[in-house]
């Protein structure tokens, strides 16, 4: 078969490299697919940078979600057969023709769903739900914010949102996106290259901040924490932007320093989210939340939005544009 090896560190023009491999065995409690295309995450783009220390040593396959067809089940494997096609999450490796799924994290969909969104549900929207209903618990009438709102996570939480009758604030980086997230019904968005958000909140403050990006935002968030506020990190996308080592201490040193009496003082928090670590730790919640979220899917709640779909030639040119902050929602490659 052939995968897309991550070679080097660096620019996606020069990152990767298609070869030829072995087909991955599976043990009794796995499932082979036959990819039909895989998603793309920002811990991918993170993990080509050099900067994602959970990601395996190079030359590998990165890949967190495949959609595609069973080809094999594993003797302890029930309810499905060869030919079911599915969305499946992955623990790397799914940059391939064929990658392994755990029959946990592996799920029916229809045919008639598209690559993009079958994948988002698997990884973005399984998170946002994570997120939002686990560990936010969101409720009606709470004010949130969420950072990146036109995104693979920010679509979903802003969908799920909604969904629970929030006052929703909601940031992204260009007019564009600007007018996406409206369309979706975000009540207060924001540019962030105009607007910086807490100067847009001033006295206001919030119930719940959903922040990928770390840094400055995480800081300023806290302080527009109302009572029971909570901030919940999943992402230091800001890292990203840091290019010298200097700059890098910088972002680290830009979150602050909490001590647990501030938490109590004030009554707000600040919880991190892994969903890597979830997975290889509790790999039962990942199933539950993925069968709610195909639920949500199935009775329409959810509809994720498809920003881009490449061709497997063209990996480093998806890689490059989700790396811009360009694209709104679901990056997917076909093989």
């Amino acid at each position: 078969m052939k995968a897309a090896y991550l070679m080097r560190h660096g620019e996606a023009k020069n990152a990767f490299e298609i070869r030829d491999t072995e087909k991955p065995t599976i043990t009794p409690s796995q499932i082979l697919i036959k990819v039909e295309a895989f998603g793309l995450n920002f811990a991918d783009v993170m993990a080509r940078l050099g900067l994602y220390r959970d990601a395996p040593p190079l030359p590998s396959v990165l890949g967190y979600d495949v959609v595609g067809r069973v080809e094999e089940v594993g003797d302890n494997v029930k309810d499905f057969v060869v030919g079911d096609r599915v969305t499946a999450l992955t623990r790397f490796g799914g940059y391939a023709e064929y990658a392994i799924g755990e029959q946990g994290v592996v799920h029916k969909i229809s045919e008639t769903l598209s690559p993009g969104a079958a994948t988002a549900l698997s990884t973005q929207y399984s998170t946002a739900y994570f997120l939002a209903f686990n560990m936010a618990n969101l409720h009606r009438e709470d004010r949130i914010l969420i950072h990146a709102a036109a995104g693979g996570v920010g679509t979903g939480l802003v969908q799920m949102a909604k969904f629970k009758g929030c006052e929703i604030f909601g940031t992204c980086g260009s007019e564009e996106k600007i007018e996406f997230i409206k369309g979706m019904g975000v009540d207060h968005p924001i540019n962030y290259r105009t607007r910086d958000f807490e100067d847009y909140l001033g006295d206001e403050k919030l119930d719940v901040i959903f922040d990928p990006i770390g840094g400055n935002s995480l800081k300023k968030g806290f302080r527009s924490l109302s009572a029971g506020g909570r901030i919940i990190s999943y992402g230091l996308s800001s890292m990203n932007q840091a290019k010298s080592i200097f700059a890098k201490i910088k972002v680290l040193w830009q979150f602050g320093f909490y001590h647990p009496v501030q938490f109590l003082s004030r009554s707000r928090g600040i919880i991190g989210v892994n969903m890597l670590k979830l997975g290889e730790e509790r790999p039962e919640k990942l199933t539950r939340v993925m069968k709610e979220v195909i639920k949500m899917a199935d009775a329409e709640i959810l509809q994720p939005h498809v920003g881009g779909e490449f061709q497997v030639e063209e990996l480093a040119e998806a890689h490059a544009f989700l790396e811009s902050r360009k694209s709104v929602g679901k990056i997917v490659v076909k093989w």
